[in-house]
């Protein structure tokens, strides 16, 4: 039983390189009032009907690119860190436990303070890895 669970917060990245996975996750990421500043009566129907018909294509090519064997290179990367940044307290006798949670995307934040209190954590830190003064923050 760790006594701190670290949280690294990313942006987000969608689940796979496809137009499906792109969908999902820009659905999730375009919807939120605090990335598109319009009216939801204004932007829904743009959302809805031309950029999840359009973009999540588009946007699958251009994954395609950089993804690697492993998957994501943003959550390839951040749970490279986590794990590094775990060896390290551990090393330094801190009792924790480090996770990778996505604002938008998988590994989710709820999932990701649920493994961590799953693992019976007394007390959570996050540490936002995306600019701290965007509004999703």
């Amino acid at each position: 039983m760790a006594s701190i669970g670290v949280l690294l917060l990313q942006l987000g990245t969608p689940e796979a390189p496809t137009r499906p996975a792109l969908r999902r996750y820009l659905a999730e990421f375009l919807s939120d009032h605090r990335v598109i500043d319009l009216p939801r009566w204004q932007w829904l129907p743009i959302l809805h009907g031309i950029v999840l018909n359009t973009r999540p294509q588009k946007s699958a090519m251009e994954y395609a690119k950089v993804w690697t064997p492993e998957g994501s290179p943003l959550l390839v990367t951040s749970r490279r860190q986590a794990a590094l940044l775990e060896a390290a307290l551990r090393s330094r006798g801190i009792d924790a436990v480090v996770r990778v949670a996505m604002r938008y995307g998988r590994p989710s934040t709820e999932d990701a303070v649920a493994e961590l209190e799953a693992a019976g954590v007394s007390r959570i830190v996050a540490l936002p890895m995306y600019p701290q003064y965007a509004s999703a923050t």
